[in-house]
């Protein structure tokens, strides 16, 4: 089982959700051979919870994951800390929504909440939880209290940081963090394009359909982290288009 754990479903968190962008995004999802994703959507993105709420009018929600036209998509989000970094929180769609009203007073930059607060706050729920992309410069998560750091589940092997720190000197600086601190490495794209589904992704042993078959499998091993061979080429076209699409799209709501 494909599974990529971490994706947008908008072109830039400053826009409205589009159904169609999103259903676009799954089908090239699915070409690119996933069977799964994680939609971690930044948690200040504009009417977050338009998001699940479109999700529910338009797709089924079975046992833990919505079917968008077979492909499994968990809920999620990823959250800004205080400390700066970001924390990628994977749960059934009732926890998900109620953590992100939690975070109601922690939505702008200068005001997140502290990492530790995010953690109490999490403990209250079933989750997956991961930290994103530690190693780039502008939310680096090394230098963290580490007896927080450990009660992360995973660290996040991350497409546009291989693509733009190099893939032989993350992966080196990824995987030497997460051991130090006993924790296993999962990867995600980070695509907001649909373009760079593919780039990385995580190759499950088993099926899942619920946070907690998920979480089991990570936290066991059961799993590999593959990179495509094309991967910078993926990310560099998903970098491009993105602006291509964004620039219209900023235009049309000038209008």
């Amino acid at each position: 089982m494909r599974f990529d754990f971490h994706t947008h479903g908008k072109l830039s968190k400053g826009f409205d959700f589009s159904i169609d962008y999103y259903i676009n995004m799954a089908k090239h999802a699915l070409d690119s051979g996933l069977d799964a994703v994680a939609l971690t959507e930044h948690f200040n993105t504009k009417n977050f919870h338009e998001v699940y709420d479109t999700l529910d009018e338009s797709f089924p929600y079975e046992d833990g994951y919505y079917n968008v036209l077979g492909l499994k998509v968990f809920p999620g989000m990823e959250v800004d800390i205080q400390e700066v970094g970001h924390i990628l929180c994977i749960g059934d769609r009732a926890d998900v929504r109620a953590l992100r009203e939690s975070l109601d007073n922690y939505t702008e930059e200068g005001r997140f909440v502290p990492f530790e607060k995010l953690l109490n706050f999490i403990s209250m729920y079933d989750m997956l939880v991961i930290g994103a992309h530690p190693f780039r410069p502008s939310t680096p998560l090394l230098g963290l209290e580490p007896s927080l750091l450990e009660q992360l589940d995973a660290f996040d092997l991350n497409g546009k940081d291989l693509h733009k720190r190099g893939i032989d000197e993350n992966i080196s600086d990824v995987f030497s963090f997460a051991e130090e601190l006993n924790k296993p490495v999962v990867g995600g794209s980070d695509t907001h394009h649909y373009k760079q589904f593919g780039a990385v992704y995580t190759e499950l042993e088993k099926p899942c359909s619920n946070i907690k078959e998920l979480k089991q499998i990570i936290l066991n091993g059961e799993f590999t982290v593959e990179i495509a061979e094309d991967l910078h080429e993926r990310v560099s076209e998903a970098v491009r288009l993105k602006k291509i699409e964004k620039a219209k799209l900023e235009i049309e709501n000038v209008k």
